[in-house]
């Protein structure tokens, strides 16, 4: 039987925020969201900008607190505990490989520091020689480690911060969309690279991403978000082959062809009006105020999120 290593049950996230005189809003980023990922198992989480992705990640990690919901590691309830013993099993790669890295730092200093934080080495050789097995690993070399992190590209600096996240060893790491910021060719390399230290340390990966193509080339199962929520769940290959979310369908029509006849014959669905405001979502299902298939009870009822065939989870009233 399949290992489950992480878990959420309702997951939910609010932010307030300041609204007109005294008045309060309250942004739903993250709403009742429930998941599974297998151990040395890869789910890729897309959707568009602002749908909550990244909220789920940081909040998986308990960098932001849940407003409700259950998080479970290895089985245990990890909700409401010291996450301290927990750090160094759950990292996470950012975003963003010229915010995320310390330009006061040298790069031995930065990929060092977990190490330093978790106490994981008897002596100063042994932190060196841990230092610069980790940079071997992503690539870089000895040599690099004097540096600062302006003396990098873009994509060096990305693996920086994935060597920082595996310097303690860690079993499950957050992708927040970790070569979004990097050229087409980077991007290869570095998902190469991810994909090299899952099959060699056993890692988990939540592979959080907005370009399909790419998290079909990483991703055993692929989650689909909107507004909040997750709308579709399925293999990777089920998932492009046959979906079934009119969002899903759009998204992935919207995918480019290299093959001009190809495109040219090919479908292209183009969703009418604008993601609606997470600080007040639409009543009934969040995505019938632009969907193609919407009747009056996807204004009145939200659908759940059901298992139609093995597998497969839709939520929608109308799947097909």
């Amino acid at each position: 039987m399949t290992e489950r290593l992480i878990e959420v049950k309702n997951l939910t996230k609010h932010f307030l925020i300041k609204g007109g005189f005294r008045s309060i809003n309250k942004v739903q980023a993250v709403d009742n969201l429930s998941f599974y990922i297998n151990r040395g198992e890869t789910l890729g989480l897309v959707g568009e900008s602002g749908c909550g992705k990244t909220t789920v990640g940081r909040t998986l990690l308990r960098l932001y607190e849940p407003t409700s919901g259950k998080i479970f590691y290895n089985g245990k309830d990890i909700t409401k505990v010291n996450m301290k013993p927990y750090r160094s099993k759950m990292q996470i790669i950012f975003q963003d490989p010229y915010a995320s890295l310390d330009p006061r730092m040298t790069i031995g200093n930065i990929v060092s520091e977990p190490l330093d934080i978790n106490k994981t080495y008897r002596n100063k050789k042994e932190r060196s020689d841990r230092m610069f097995e980790i940079l071997d690993m992503v690539g870089l070399s000895s040599e690099h480690a004097q540096r600062y992190p302006h003396e990098f590209s873009g994509g060096q600096r990305q693996r920086i911060g994935i060597a920082r996240a595996l310097a303690v060893r860690p079993d499950f790491i957050v992708c927040d969309e970790p070569v979004s910021a990097l050229d087409v060719s980077i991007q290869a390399q570095i998902i190469n690279i991810l994909m090299d230290l899952q099959k060699e340390f056993g890692l988990t990966y939540l592979f959080i991403a907005h370009d399909l193509a790419v998290v079909k080339h990483i991703s055993n199962r692929i989650g689909v978000m909107y507004l909040g929520q997750i709308v579709e769940l399925y293999t990777s290959s089920g998932l492009h082959k046959n979906p079934m979310h009119p969002y899903t369908q759009a998204l992935l029509s919207a995918i480019p062809v290299p093959d001009p006849e190809i495109s040219m014959k090919k479908k292209r669905i183009i969703l009418q009006g604008d993601v609606s405001s997470p600080i007040n979502p639409p009543k009934g299902c969040r995505f019938h105020p632009r969907c193609f298939r919407g009747q009056q009870r996807c204004l009145d009822e939200s659908p759940e999120l059901l298992e139609l065939e093995p597998g497969h989870f839709i939520a929608c009233h109308f799947p097909g």
